[in-house]
């Protein structure tokens, strides 16, 4: 029998429900329903006479009063995202596999704000002090006047904040906390709004800017109440593909800055190293190109980043043809292969179809089409593309190659890594040292690929 005020909240979507159920009602998810006791959060009193005739005090839009300045870390990967550097007062969810790196990352960003004079506090709920310390000494960062602490007790982290005047603190992790206000353990839906509500209240009233550290599910998305990324104002991804060394920080939510920007690192000995030339990173200019391959010109962000698609199509052993992609979009990648049926000629339904971002960077802008397309043509006809070429261009169903956003940019930095020629929509025009052959249908490309005929 339930006790008296307990309700039953998802531990996967955050929904309430008033009895105990198998599966989730809201999204699903089946033994998610976990009994918690309503209770009310920490400092909320009940309204008062007065407060209920007060009303508001309104103010207009203007405001003389300067913004204070953005707090520049020094880690300028981790600046760009944040949109120019960590804004006085905002809250930061970062989010990443086990393992990918969200610690070493946020003490190496901690560790180079103190050393350019700002205030900053790393406050473990995972790891005790020695170890965070430890590390840090293998990352040379020692001497570096971060004050640390471990606890996990949110009374007794906000009871110190208030004590004390921080520019900037790191909360690692956001599910290893608890209120006692609430009988809900550490990492409950219930436990995770409530220390997000009190961090975040706490930063926008003193001017704190706070990052939580967040875990993942299985799905990748960031665990806990959904609600928690509508209370703070950045919401960053740390990414990395096992078996290679750098990560990739993705901003998906930042009302100061850029939502699509992205940071690159690489994972050292010593902590991780900033990548100031992805492309280059991405890229393998040694050598000829193979069949199969094409250098996709692409926009990560305010920056251009030059990525190469691999591709292979090969006679299907068994009767269904397999598709299988990485790095791309699947359901892209289907819309792909039909246009190039339907409109080119190409035929892949008795063959394999396998495509690969190399490097383990996930593209997502349309910009990609022409380029997957390229390498799938290259590879089934068994046609190299020129080792000096770059490709981009939207498909549309009816074959027609449409143009995208930000060519000059694409082509500037093509040129800037050795690059001379490219192949895009019709309407791109050649900037010298680049050669640009443009297409209206993707027909007119693939034909083009299959003569070799480029000059």
């Amino acid at each position: 029998m339930a006790r008296d005020g307990a309700v039953y909240a998802c531990q996967s979507c955050g929904t309430v429900q008033t009895k105990w159920a198998g599966q989730c009602p809201a999204c699903g998810a089946w033994n998610a329903l976990v009994e918690e006791v309503q209770s009310r959060p920490p400092g909320a009193l009940a309204p008062s006479k007065a407060s209920r005739t007060r009303g508001l005090a309104y103010e207009g839009l203007e405001d003389e009063t300067p913004a204070p300045p953005r707090i520049v870390t020094g880690v300028e990967e981790f600046d760009r995202v944040c949109g120019g550097g960590v804004v006085p007062g905002s809250a930061i969810l970062l989010g990443g596999d086990p393992g990918v790196g969200k610690s070493t990352l946020l003490l190496q960003v901690a560790a180079f704000a103190a050393r350019r004079g700002a205030a900053c506090a790393y406050i473990s709920g995972e790891e005790a002090v020695e170890q965070v310390r430890s590390r840090a000494q293998r990352m040379a960062l020692a001497d570096a006047p971060v004050k640390l602490a471990a606890e996990t007790s949110l009374r007794d982290i906000l009871d110190s904040l208030k004590r004390e005047a921080f520019d900037l603190v790191v909360i690692d992790s956001i599910q290893t906390l608890w209120s006692d206000a609430h009988e809900a353990g550490p990492g409950s839906v219930t436990q995770v709004r409530a220390a997000t509500g009190e961090l975040v209240r706490l930063a926008k009233k003193r001017g704190l800017a706070v990052i939580l550290v967040g875990h993942v599910t299985k799905e990748g998305a960031i665990a806990g109440p959904r609600v928690i990324e509508h209370m703070v104002d950045a919401v960053f991804a740390f990414e990395g593909e096992r078996g290679y060394p750098f990560r990739i920080l993705r901003g998906a939510k930042n009302r100061f800055g850029a939502t699509d920007e992205i940071g690159v690192f690489e994972m050292a000995d010593s902590g991780l190293a900033e990548v100031k030339n992805p492309s280059a990173l991405f890229l393998n200019t040694s050598g000829e190109r193979a069949a199969g391959a094409a250098v996709f010109a692409g926009i990560e962000g305010s920056r251009p980043v030059l990525v190469e698609f691999q591709a292979l199509v090969a006679p299907s052993a068994y009767g269904t043809p397999r598709r299988a992609v990485v790095g791309w979009d699947s359901g892209r990648l289907a819309m792909v292969l039909a246009v190039l049926e339907a409109r080119c000629g190409l035929g892949f339904g008795d063959r394999d179809v396998y495509l690969n971002v190399a490097g383990g960077l996930r593209i997502s802008e349309p910009a990609a089409d022409l380029a997957a397309a390229a390498a799938l043509a290259s590879s089934a006809l068994d046609q190299a593309l020129p080792q000096d070429c770059v490709v981009f261009g939207e498909i549309s169903l009816s074959g027609e190659v449409r143009p995208v956003s930000r060519m000059d940019s694409r082509l500037k930095e093509a040129a800037k890594l050795g690059f001379r020629r490219a192949l895009g929509p019709a309407d791109v025009e050649s900037a010298p040292p680049m050669k640009v052959t443009g297409a209206g249908r993707l027909a007119d490309a693939i034909a083009r690929i299959g003569d070799g005929a480029w000059d």
